[in-house]
């Protein structure tokens, strides 16, 4: 069994924020693999964060940005267990990159239960209309369109859109990375975004 030196246990803990001891035994399991040691981790943390996801979230800030020129701006709220995470500044980042999200991506809703039942029954209406004189049965017009309402869901809903930093993430996953590094439940409560002239 390779021997886990102090600088590689140091490594691993700067690179996914985890405990000391967490990174000296997953490192320990996989023989000393950084990138298996990190993929342990990744998978105990994001479980570590489901598990977090019922706890209270009573303190928090409020991020805020201003696009350059000031015709843009948003406010977000993001809330977490703790005022002590709040201060962090890995919590603070967060808030700020939110805030940025929210004036570049224009979410209309935080998530999809938010968006009213007519709304979602008219684009079914619209995308079953688009698709009407294609002869396809009933059962793969149904899938199609709720293949085409995930993709709107991903458009108008900040939880579903994907993140303007890194397109390879949703702002969901964003969240739960956030509880697996800070250890805390972390929430979106609202949002608002203003710009000049809407």
């Amino acid at each position: 069994m390779a021997e886990i030196s102090a600088q590689l246990v140091k490594e691993l803990r700067e690179a996914t924020s985890a405990g000391i001891l967490d990174c000296k035994k997953a490192l320990t399991e996989v023989n000393g693999d950084f990138d298996q040691a990190v993929e342990i981790l990744r998978k105990k943390g994001l479980s570590s964060a489901a598990k977090k996801a019922s706890r209270e979230t009573n303190e928090g800030i409020v991020g805020h940005y201003i696009h350059a020129g000031s015709k843009m701006a948003s406010l977000v709220e993001v809330n977490c267990e703790t005022d002590f995470v709040a201060r962090t500044e890995q919590f603070q980042a967060l808030a700020r990159d939110l805030a940025m999200h929210v004036v570049a991506a224009n979410p209309t809703y935080l998530r999809r239960e938010d968006v009213p039942a007519d709304m979602v029954a008219r684009e079914k209406d619209i995308y079953k209309e688009q698709m009407a004189n294609s002869g396809k049965p009933a059962s793969v017009l149904e899938k199609i369109s709720e293949g085409k309402l995930d993709k709107w869901f991903s458009e108008v809903c900040l939880l579903e859109q994907a993140f303007i930093k890194n397109p390879d993430t949703t702002i969901q996953a964003l969240l739960t990375d956030a509880i697996a590094k800070l250890g805390e439940n972390i929430k979106i409560n609202r949002f608002a975004r203003i710009a000049i002239g809407e």
